[in-house]
């Protein structure tokens, strides 16, 4: 057994081995997506498979309860020293969730055995596919997203297999930066090993073997010791992406949270089927899937942030997400866009939890993080130039104590932007704008933080822009306990001028010489009664350039004489406002005007509708059913449903199943 003490002492060492292998990688990564935004992973895993140890300051923040058992078994002729394998294949032990993820793991031995695993991820700047990138909502099947490995080796005992990096060199836009990734990586995986030899060393086989076990035990017993103090109960909430496909329905996430003592499920029934879009999920219906449960992570870690970080953390959750659904798709749906409805079902948690526990919850954050791809020509070298351009991130909502942090919010504080000097020495494009957007935070006691907004120009024709992940263009982050609702996201082509289109939810644009694209994400919530922020408190936002002045006299009644609070008029402007609403959420306008047709009754219904129906019916009948609704409830739903089948009659009627006879 291990004392509190030499445990610490061991979970020290395992972060600070965590951290240098991500430090390696951060050096030597070849694409600014790796290397400047920082989206990758580095981890340690038990010999089965599962996590013990991640860096906190660099990388993705998702996969603390990752595992890769599934895909090490996959590797059917075993492992030997020197050997790593990798996968990018979303349904092939679902570690890797959308194909530019590349995973790659490593044996550790120790007297011929192995006793751990160093792995991790890179998400590659291309791999091939229907569009640069390699993602976009519109594309329809994961053969479109480009190529795919099972996992099998990558290198062996040491040497690369040639073959392998051929194919992906013949397949990919721009192979040399995958493969310059993908051997930064390996270079992190050897640090890592060697990282676990050391504390071999130092605790000795069995030592090191049962204290990684202890880590993960305790990280279960933190993670039980804060459900236990959350009241019993079921919460429900749901939220909504902008779009489900280019056929622009929403599409909606529904959860029950139901805490009993220091357990809890996660109940998804009620979400939508599996899309005809890539904003799938391709969780296995894994009860204890990392995706699923990224948001438990987030509400974990702002309760007790000294909480171990490891696998151990899903032990207390149970995950429901019935099969053929948006979160646990079936092959071949697409799932490249599956890091939108992350985003979106992590509000959905944050706002379960945010019922449970309302006195140390924030506001939604603006759940929007949008990744910038330009494929352009360079005039200088007339090369052709893949480069994601910049993360826009919306703020934070705002927390119990203070306003929510700016253009870099929550639950995607880690996707770092990369300064634009680089961008315009390594890009051919022309930044005109960057910083973040006025008047965007949802107004409340504490203000959400602010969106960010990027604009920059094209020089050469047919410039492709992908800007995926997109979304709170009409579903705003939602404020609480009289918070008021965030700024919508926008996209907007040659903004201010004759040339003016605005691409509402699309992802995707083509710009010519001179173009201007302007991206803004949403902001983050707000949190309590705006009347009760301190006019001082408004004052500053206003000559900080966060809140209009005309913004400071609507959304807080203050007004200001120059720089100065009118203390006067201040009172009899607060007076005359309207009272905060009593609700929990404000959603804004928008959800409010679609669920006056679409109610809780409404889309319960339809979900039962779909459920009853084979997998590759539901998203069809869910789109036909949205079309001909007219009025609202449930039996809006049912005529719509019987409207569809007469114009469709090979729709599957639901029948009581006939036992057959003997």
């Amino acid at each position: 057994m291990f004392d509190k003490m030499t445990l610490q002492v061991l979970a020290n060492h395992a972060r600070a081995a965590a951290e240098n292998m991500a430090h390696t990688l951060h050096r030597t990564a070849h694409s600014a997506f790796v290397k400047e935004t920082q989206d990758f992973t580095v981890m340690l895993m038990d010999r089965e498979g599962d996590t013990f140890a991640v860096p906190m300051d660099l990388g993705a923040t998702w996969y603390p309860g990752l595992t890769y058992g599934r895909a090490i078994t996959m590797v059917e002729e075993g492992y030997r020293p020197g050997d790593i394998a990798f996968t990018n294949d979303p349904y092939s032990g679902h570690v890797a969730t959308h194909a530019p993820d590349t995973h790659l793991w490593k044996p550790v031995f120790a007297e011929d055995e192995i006793v751990a695993w160093t792995g991790g991820h890179i998400h590659n700047t291309d791999m091939g596919g229907a569009v640069p990138a390699s993602l976009s909502r519109s594309l329809t099947e994961i053969h479109q997203e480009g190529l795919r490995f099972p996992p099998m080796k990558l290198v062996r005992e040491g040497v690369f297999d040639a073959q392998i990096l051929r194919i992906m060199e013949t397949n990919v836009r721009k192979p040399a930066l995958n493969i310059g990734d993908i051997k930064a990586l390996v270079g992190a995986l050897n640090t890592g090993e060697r990282k676990v030899q050391a504390m071999i060393a130092r605790f000795g086989k069995a030592g090191f073997l049962s204290g990684v076990a202890a880590l993960k035990d305790q990280a279960e017993a933190q993670a039980r010791a804060l459900l236990a103090a959350i009241p019993d109960g079921d919460y429900s909430f749901a939220d909504y992406a902008d779009e489900d496909s280019d056929a622009a329905n929403p599409c909606r996430l529904k959860l029950v949270l139901k805490i009993r003592g220091d357990a809890a499920v996660l109940d998804f029934t009620g979400s939508d089927p599996q899309l005809s879009s890539s904003l799938n999920v391709p969780s296995g219906g894994d009860p204890r899937h990392t995706m699923l449960l990224v948001g438990v992570y987030y509400v974990l870690y702002t309760l007790n942030p000294r909480i171990l970080l490891n696998t151990g953390l899903t032990r207390p959750f149970t995950c429901i997400a019935p099969e053929g659904t948006v979160l646990n798709p079936v092959e071949p749906a697409a799932v490249g866009m599956r890091s939108l409805t992350c985003a979106r079902l992590r509000s959905v948690i944050f706002g379960a939890f945010a019922q449970a526990i309302p006195e140390r919850m924030p506001a939604a954050p603006a759940g929007n993080n949008c990744i910038v791809n330009v494929m352009t020509r360079d005039e200088r070298s007339q090369k052709v130039v893949i480069a994601a351009v910049n993360p826009v991130v919306g703020g934070g909502g705002g927390m119990p104590h203070r306003d929510g942090t700016n253009g870099s919010g929550a639950d995607a504080a880690y996707l770092k932007n990369t300064p634009i000097e680089i961008t315009e020495t390594e890009v051919p494009v022309e930044f005109v704008k960057y910083g973040l957007a006025q008047d965007t935070g949802g107004a409340g006691r504490w203000r959400g933080g602010l969106a960010t907004e990027m604009a920059f120009r094209v020089f050469t024709p047919d410039s492709r822009i992908t800007a995926r992940n997109r979304d709170r263009s009409f579903f705003r982050p939602w404020g609480t306990l009289g918070g008021r609702a965030a700024g919508l996201a926008d996209m907007v082509v040659n903004p201010g001028t004759p040339e003016e289109r605005r691409m509402g939810s699309k992802d995707t644009a083509i710009l010519q010489p001179g173009d201007v694209l302007e991206v803004r994400s949403a902001g983050g919530g707000g949190r309590g009664d705006p009347r009760e922020r301190e006019p001082w408190r408004v004052a500053r936002d206003v000559a900080r350039g966060y809140v209009s002045a005309e913004a400071a006299r609507r959304d807080y009644g203050v007004i200001l004489s120059g720089c100065e609070v009118d203390e006067a008029a201040t009172v009899a402007c607060r007076a005359a406002l309207p009272p905060a609403s009593e609700a929990f959420f404000h959603f804004g306008p928008e959800r409010e005007g679609f669920e006056t047709r679409w109610t809780p009754a409404a889309y319960d219904r339809l979900t039962e509708i779909l459920a009853a129906l084979p997998i590759h019916w539901r998203f069809f009948t869910k789109t036909e059913i949205f079309r001909r609704i007219e009025g609202n409830g449930a039996a809006a739903v049912e005529a719509a449903f019987a409207a569809t089948c007469a114009r469709f009659p090979e729709v599957p009627r639901p029948q009581a199943r006939v036992e057959a006879a003997e």
